[in-house]
């Protein structure tokens, strides 16, 4: 067996690429009903002409005091409070490139073809990385009313009898986070590690149907504490003292508004008919808006006109949306936004 540009066959007789190699990443995050449309976003980005960053309203609640009406106390008006949010557009690309002789010396294998059936899933890790990104800047943000979403909306169980997730840790975890609120919550996504643990301890119940042969048959989806259990070993894993630290992310359905803006051109084939005999070379560019409920992008620190995954985990570029004159900000209870750590 020989290799040619990284591709294996054999000089006698090459045997077909025959299967795609199976994917390692199931990217439940990005597929679950996290995600919602928005459309304020894609109207501010398309009525800016493919603007990188807006600054949305958000508008307040009727939530004064009412007055005393006893016939001599004046009924004074009082207007609403807006409040802004900033949102950004995330542009990612890549390229792959495939020469002509690659596929003549291998029987005609249409690597191109290959790669370009991997295009969606490979952006699905792509995005599932983003969406990380983000959800590790919201839970690094600072100051005073920051911190209240940041100590509230984390359940920190590492310090606590074995620190694994039990039957009661969902149910606190939310609590603390949005107090009366915390039906909003629905998906919980969680590593495979911490699943298994409460599969262990018969806690989590799979989805069960009947067939039309009456026979009852497993759908693979969990439930735990009556919210969907999303199992995904991409859920962020730290090292503390040589112990692995596993973060659980707990979320409302629709908690992130999310709008593909799309680019001008997404996906072109290039061909160089000179270099190496002839090559092809696909180009795929991306544009999209992942926008937190209740969480103002602030692009205090970005280089460029999209912003890196270190710079969406920077905690300085997130921030609760306040009003316009800075003063009051967001209630942090209303954010279906929550995380666990846990030792499994």
């Amino acid at each position: 067996m020989s290799e040619f540009n990284y591709k294996s066959f054999n000089q006698v007789a090459f045997g077909r690429y025959i299967d795609t190699l199976p994917k390692s990443k199931k990217n439940e995050l990005i597929k679950s009903e996290v995600l919602k449309p928005n459309v304020e976003i894609r109207r501010a980005f398309s009525s800016q002409g493919g603007s990188s960053y807006a600054i949305l309203p958000m508008y307040g609640r009727i939530d004064t005091k009412p007055l005393n009406y006893d016939g001599k106390t004046d009924i004074l008006p009082k207007a609403t409070k807006t409040f802004e949010r900033g949102v950004v557009v995330v542009g990612r690309a890549n390229a792959w490139l495939e020469d002509d002789f690659s596929q003549d010396i291998c029987s005609g294998v249409g690597f191109m073809s290959n790669v370009a059936k991997q295009v969606n899933d490979y952006f699905d890790e792509v995005d599932e990385k983003t969406l990380l990104s983000i959800l590790k800047g919201i839970f690094s943000m600072t100051g005073k009313e920051n911190l209240e979403f940041v100590n509230n909306h984390t359940y920190d169980i590492t310090t606590s009898g074995d620190g694994k997730v039990d039957v009661t840790t969902l149910n606190s975890a939310i609590q603390k986070a949005c107090g009366d609120n915390k039906s909003k919550f629905s998906i919980v996504i969680m590593h495979s590690v911490v699943a298994t643990n409460l599969e262990n301890l018969n806690l989590l119940n799979y989805i069960k149907y009947t067939d039309e042969s009456g026979i009852q048959r497993d759908l693979g989806l969990a439930t735990l504490n009556g919210k969907v259990v999303l199992i995904d070993d991409s859920m962020p894993i730290e090292n503390v003292e040589d112990e692995p630290i596993y973060t659980t992310y707990v979320l409302g359905k629709g908690a992130i508004d999310y709008e593909d803006i799309g680019a001008r051109v997404p996906y072109e084939i290039s061909r160089d008919a000179k270099t190496n005999g002839g090559q092809d070379t696909l180009y795929v560019r991306t544009r999209k808006c992942f926008a937190p409920f209740g969480i103002s992008y602030l692009k205090a620190h970005q280089e460029s006109l999209s912003p890196t995954d270190a710079e969406l985990e920077n905690g300085e570029n997130w921030s609760l949306v306040y009003d316009t004159n800075k003063k009051e900000y967001i209630e942090h209870k209303t954010i279906p936004i929550a995380r666990i750590k846990s030792k499994g």
